[in-house]
């Protein structure tokens, strides 16, 4: 039990790690963008960025499969550049956790940099500073807590995802079989006391990850 135990958790860690950074990469470049530039048509670009948020999963799962499957020209040239399918691998458990953990995450930064007072930031380029030093030594210290918030939420968020996972990526034990599909299918095949471990595992995680969100409140 104990080897059957560990490899969920292990992909899990592994996934997410990765996709927690990308999504928070993503995030901070989209976000710093959308609150300082102005042009038309920006509230539907910002409705496009946040719709993987209020979408069932198993919907951004068909999506991922439509746009990066085998089928799709993007899923072709990774096949044609790796010399394997995007679909079911461990870059697609990634994928799939980047697209539900980004709107999370850009909600959370994008707060943040607009709280920013847009006067210091107009002290800053009168005395010189480029757009990436305002940015690096006046923004980004003073929406710390939000950038920080951001990241725990979206790794909270990519560790829970299911749907959209297990529809993109599988279930596949030791590559990309999460604690979330491992729990579907303990449960599913009467393996309870494996499930009970695992939503424990989880729960206690995500706890002390909203945990530190409130403090930093």
């Amino acid at each position: 039990m104990e080897a059957n135990f560990w490899s969920p958790v292990i992909v899990s860690l592994q996934v997410v790690s990765v996709a927690s950074v990308i999504a928070f990469l993503l995030a901070m470049l989209a976000s710093w963008f959308m609150t300082r530039k102005s042009f038309k048509g920006k509230v539907v670009v910002e409705t496009i960025l946040m719709l993987p948020l209020v979408l069932p999963p198993t919907v951004i799962g068909f999506g991922l499969l439509v746009l990066l499957g085998r089928q799709s020209w993007i899923g072709q040239a990774f096949e044609w550049l790796f010399s394997q399918p995007l679909v079911f691998s461990y870059w697609a458990a990634v994928t799939a956790a980047v697209v539900v953990a980004f709107p999370l995450v850009y909600q959370m930064l994008q707060n943040g940099f607009d709280s920013v007072d847009r006067e210091l930031e107009q002290a800053a380029r009168q005395m010189g500073a480029k757009e990436y030093q305002l940015f690096w030594y006046v923004t980004l210290p003073l929406a710390w807590r939000s950038v920080v918030t951001g990241f725990m939420l979206g790794f909270a968020r990519g560790l829970g995802e299911f749907g959209a996972t297990l529809m993109f990526a599988g279930n596949i034990p030791g590559r990309t079989q999460t604690m979330s599909t491992a729990i579907f299918v303990a449960v599913e095949s009467g393996r309870m006391i494996l499930a009970y471990y695992w939503v424990g595992s989880i729960m206690i995680f995500s706890f002390f990850l909203l945990l530190c969100v409130q403090r930093l409140k």
